[in-house]
């Protein structure tokens, strides 16, 4: 397990799940209703991470190493 902390978030904390493709599970959530908050971008280390904004609110990160 791994827990990470962002001090620019503006929405709190953030819980990232780990998927093998983000950009398909990205455009797989949006059909569903998410909204994208963050789009995918890389953070250093070859990891991706992207956010996106549920039905509800919730705003839910998917985050993938290459």
């Amino acid at each position: 397990m791994e827990v990470g902390l962002d001090p620019n978030s503006k929405v709190g904390p953030i819980a990232y799940t780990d998927v093998k493709d983000i950009k398909s599970s990205l455009q797989a959530m949006v059909k569903v209703g998410a909204e994208v908050v963050q789009d995918v971008k890389e953070v250093g280390g070859g990891l991706l991470i992207a956010q996106v904004k549920d039905v509800d609110g919730n705003v839910v990160g998917l985050r993938q190493q290459s």
